[in-house]
């Protein structure tokens, strides 16, 4: 059944236009308020933790959730600004029923949304989902007075998390001698990642970390690392750390700028467990570099391919009981760390990795080069199928044959704008991009006519 509401992240928009709006957030507390109350039937007082990041809005959605939540006879814990994946972790260390965030992640300030943790801190599953979204339209209701839902502030929060983020370093090691510039991105974790680095005897310069409610991933963070690159530069720091705005992602650079995506990264945290191990796989998505999957064959460690998300993600790794995984935007999933994508985790599972070897990361990732890729959106009518175009899929064909195995095409259709997305790998950035527009050229030609 299709979701209405629902994304791949939670429901997700602008403030103001439905369905990020005070009455409806209401109701999406009261419907996921009886749903989990159902779910934890016979068990103790159902009990949220709600988190948000550092947008203006969160504040009035923080206040409509909440009501929900009493109307439906839930209690409601209060995190206040945190990260994404730390009302993961609390949720399930203080064995709540769900944890809540209120965040749009690496969207502007203009932007909101709502994401649900289940009480094992892991995205709820489809059929819950579903469940609420029916939920949303039955008319909303109240319990009686007796059994309204209470709401409290969990005042350390911020310290329980920092501690959760340490303790995912190994305790033999420690970031003494290491200068980071850390990129707050402005969002949850402006009060939370430069300490967590700074006690584990890092010097730290912070920036993006001067939150203002409308600031938010505005020139900072991992959707503009470009500041970090020039405050590493200016500072002469090691290398830089740069989070998005509720926290679950990074992108990192070196002492020279250079910045490195969540595919390099994932490539340097499996080679850092090679080391001492065994690794049986790693999960990346139909849009990780080739580069990525030749690299892990040749060492034969397997290589899976989901869906875009990290959701998807997770999802594959849990079904070959993988443990390392993620994404080129910098999700990156570590199984035997945490529930969840982190980006101050995951850039601890690199900074461990850098130290054991005695490397920089530029040294650490030198082996892995990346194939120049090129991505052409087209623009299309909306319902157009490519698959149906036979010009465009003889010349993808004809495409493939030609790159065999030194690259690879992959063609999807945007899931939010009427949009035919092209890309192709090769080894030469010439061919990928002559190959990518050859493909791209033969769904244009159907439109002119």
């Amino acid at each position: 059944m299709a979701r209405k509401y629902f994304g791949t992240d939670g429901v997700r928009g602008l403030v103001g236009v439905a369905p990020i709006t005070p009455d409806f957030v209401m109701r999406l507390g009261y419907a996921a308020g009886k749903v989990l109350a159902k779910v934890r039937a016979g068990a103790a007082r159902p009990t949220v933790l709600i988190g948000k990041d550092t947008r203006i809005s969160g504040y009035m959605l923080e206040a409509a959730l909440e009501a929900g939540f009493s109307a439906a006879g839930v209690d409601v814990m209060l995190a206040g600004p945190m990260p994404t994946p730390a009302i993961a972790y609390l949720t399930r260390a203080l064995r709540l029923s769900a944890g809540v965030v209120i965040s749009a992640s690496h969207n502007p300030f203009q932007d909101n949304g709502i994401k649900f943790f289940s009480d094992q801190g892991t995205k709820l599953p489809d059929a819950v989902e579903l469940e609420i979204e029916a939920a949303l339209e039955q008319p909303m209701d109240c319990v009686p007075s007796e059994k309204l839902g209470r709401a409290k502030r969990l005042d350390d929060a911020q310290g329980r998390y920092i501690e959760f983020c340490k303790s995912s370093f190994p305790n033999e090691l420690d970031l003494r001698g290491l200068k980071i510039v850390v990129d707050c991105a402005h969002g949850a974790a402006y009060n939370i990642a430069p300490h967590v680095f700074h006690e584990l005897g890092a010097e730290v310069i912070a920036i993006g970390n001067k939150p203002d409610g409308f600031n938010i991933n505005a020139g900072f963070g991992a959707t503009a690392p470009a500041a970090m690159s020039a405050a590493v530069l200016a500072h002469g720091a090691d290398l830089g750390i740069a989070l998005d705005g509720d926290a679950d992602r990074l992108i990192m650079c070196d002492a020279n700028g250079r910045l490195y995506n969540g595919d390099e990264l994932l490539y340097v945290m499996v080679m850092d467990r090679l080391a001492t191990g065994p690794v049986p796989g790693a999960v990346g998505t139909l849009m990780t570099n080739m580069a990525l999957e030749v690299a892990f064959k040749e060492r034969n460690i397997g290589f899976a391919r989901a869906k875009v998300g990290d959701r998807y993600v997770l999802e594959v790794m849990q079904e070959r009981g993988w443990i390392l995984g993620g994404e080129g935007s910098g999700h990156l999933l570590c199984l035997d760390k945490h529930t969840t994508g982190d980006g101050i985790v995951s850039s601890l599972q690199v900074l461990s990795a850098l130290k054991r070897s005695g490397q920089s990361l530029e040294q650490c990732a030198a082996e892995l080069v990346l194939f120049p890729q090129t991505l052409i959106n087209v623009r299309v009518a909306p319902g157009f199928d490519w698959t149906k175009n036979a010009a465009m899929v003889s010349e993808k064909e004809q495409v493939e044959r030609e790159l065999g195995d030194s690259g690879r095409v992959l063609i999807r259709a945007s899931g939010t704008e009427p949009l035919i997305r092209v890309m192709v790998e090769a080894r030469n950035a010439a061919d990928a991009e002559s190959m990518a527009r050859r493909i791209a050229d033969k769904v244009e030609v159907p439109l002119a006519a």
